[in-house]
């Protein structure tokens, strides 16, 4: 009785803060959880003229169709690839690139090189898809310098073994330099005196990184990890979908396109319903795994 008393009377002193919360409340109230009704046509043969709540029920019709389905498997192992090479070689990269930059002493050479390495993620993804045709199509300049050593230009967008090199590849040089921005930061709490310690001890510039600068960042890291597992599933659709051509599709169809295609396109709505919440069941089971691991491993946990 007296710890709700103390919470209703802390609620009474401080009722303009949940004034200026309520706008956000219901803004993830209305955008975010009152749409989850319409997941039920997963479990429905949906009608746009019968609407949600007349449509027959069919139980897990879909999501059997969906596992059962003839190129299952080439889509789950197509998105599971994908995320996990993406995140395994993309994770690391800024933080050493936070790394470096922290280790530049020249305020004007550091924004030049910030804005350098963050101007990529301002650019739009459809741009980014133009440039990759342009720059490796059979007349295009990587073709050009490679006719140095090999007598035949190579069609790099229509193989399907450099789909997934390129995809990495170019998300990570698009991503790096603006995900590294929240190590930075991290990197700008450290305490010069540990520095200065250090190497009156003696010790090495890498030592200093490995003992001083990574522990500062073991907490973001930890947390950023998680998260990044936890949308290991929800690949970007779309630049998969603009690098897809029909000579790659083996490898760039993954579960985020088969969505759009067959839910949207060929207007399956149950099914797309289903496929994206099978999708969304696989994250989650992810995250808490990941969390769970992390925090037994290192201490850190995202809840």
């Amino acid at each position: 009785m007296k710890k709700n008393a103390k919470s209703i009377d802390f609620i009474r002193k401080n009722w303009i803060l949940y004034v200026f919360l309520a706008p956000a409340f219901l803004l993830v109230f209305v955008f975010n959880y009152i749409p989850m009704y319409g997941v039920t046509i997963a479990f429905k043969d949906f009608s746009p003229i019968k609407g949600i709540a007349e449509s027959p029920w069919v139980g897990l019709k879909h999501f059997s169709s969906f596992l059962h389905s003839p190129n299952f498997t080439d889509i789950f192992l197509n998105t599971i690839k994908l995320s996990t090479f993406e995140l395994l070689l993309g994770f690391p990269i800024p933080i050493i690139l936070a790394l470096m930059l922290n280790q530049i002493r020249r305020a004007g050479i550091k924004k030049n090189i910030q804005l350098i390495v963050y101007a990529p993620h301002f650019i739009s993804v459809v741009v980014i898809a133009g440039m990759l045709f342009i720059f490796l199509s059979p007349a295009g300049p990587i073709n050009a310098v490679l006719s140095i050593f090999i007598d035949k230009p190579i069609s790099f967008m229509s193989e399907p073994e450099y789909f997934r090199t390129i995809f990495i590849a170019s998300g990570i040089w698009q991503g790096a330099g603006f995900a590294s921005i929240i190590y930075v930061a991290a990197l700008s709490n450290t305490d010069p005196q540990l520095h200065d310690a250090a190497t009156i001890d003696g010790a090495s510039l890498l030592q200093r990184i490995w003992h001083i600068d990574m522990q500062v960042l073991k907490p973001t890291m930890a947390v950023l990890f998680i998260l990044a597992v936890g949308g290991i599933m929800g690949i970007g659709f779309e630049k998969a979908y603009l690098l897809q051509t029909s000579m790659n599709i083996p490898s760039s169809e993954i579960i985020a396109t088969y969505v759009y295609k067959r839910g949207l396109q060929a207007g399956d709505w149950s099914f797309g319903a289903a496929v994206g919440l099978f999708n969304s069941v696989i994250s989650l089971c992810l995250l808490v795994i990941c969390n769970f691991v992390v925090k037994k491993l290192n201490g850190e946990t995202l809840f």
